[in-house]
């Protein structure tokens, strides 16, 4: 007799903008499988972030990340999960000079990752890109408003929206990558009146990261939720001490290690 199992699908782009006006996405980042493992539980899709680059290697932007470093996380989280969409961040210089460069590496992400969906940063200068890639069989994930990988000529991570004047260019924005072909955009750090009238006026799902409550989802930096970062954002909920939590455990191996109070070698791999 044989035992039947149940099959686990992956979330798809087209499920997450089919959510639209629906019950609230969840996502959150992951740069490892262990993580993801937990993360997968519960999120529709998981982001392969850039911000790996801060988070995990002690970079000041995310400007330094590599394609290859992307690569390399992106088939880490593919492993350690099953359910969730994956989708893994375009880094800088790696899409922005024409449609047919940014098709090779993104069909490099996914051809290497397994992964689900891209997401790019830019808004309109990014539409033709985006409709390339969209007919061409890659998932695109678009992200406007606070785009890190421009802060430098931003100034820095500054809240976009706060003059009224500036709305209609990111309304022009979020209207032409969904016109493109984005399944989803993230809406990052942009005032809540105004990132709740984008999610109005277009059709596809709006993720917000420091924007409104009234986007069709939310996504987070799994270490800044946990308070494993020393700084961490303003419109970030920590839901756990864990980098305080880290600090005692390790205090108190080294204690331990110290007064030779830990396993001898006759209880190695017992």
């Amino acid at each position: 007799m044989s035992i039947q199992t149940e099959t686990i699908r992956r979330m798809t782009a087209p499920q997450i903008a089919g959510r639209k006006g629906g019950t609230p996405i969840v996502s959150l980042t992951s740069y490892h499988a262990h993580t993801a493992a937990i993360v997968d539980k519960y999120a529709d899709f998981i982001l392969v972030g850039d911000s790996l680059g801060m988070v995990m290697h002690g970079m000041d932007s995310t400007v330094g990340v590599s394609l290859d470093l992307m690569i390399m996380h992106g088939k880490a989280v593919v492993r350690g999960t099953k359910r969730a969409l994956i989708v893994v961040d375009m880094p800088f210089g790696t899409y922005e000079e024409s449609p047919n460069m940014a098709f090779r590496n993104a069909a490099r992400i996914m051809k290497e990752t397994a992964c689900g969906a891209i997401k790019l940063e830019g808004g309109a200068r990014m539409a033709e890109t985006i409709r390339f890639l969209t007919e061409r069989g890659i998932p695109v994930m678009a992200h406007i408003g606070l785009t890190p990988q421009s802060s430098h000529v931003m100034g820095g991570f500054k809240t976009q929206g706060r003059n009224e004047d500036t709305w209609p260019a990111h309304e022009a924005d979020a209207q032409a990558v969904a016109d493109a072909g984005a399944f989803a955009v993230v809406l990052e750090g942009m005032v809540e009146p105004l990132a709740a009238r984008i999610t109005q006026q277009i059709p596809i799902p709006t993720i917000g990261i420091g924007a409104s409550a009234d986007c069709d989802g939310q996504i987070l930096v799994l270490e800044d939720m946990l308070g494993l970062n020393p700084w961490t954002p303003k419109f970030v909920k920590v839901y756990g001490e864990f980098g305080g939590m880290m600090e005692r455990a390790v205090s108190a191996y080294a204690d331990e290690v110290k007064s030779r109070a830990f396993p001898g070698d006759d209880q190695t791999y017992s």
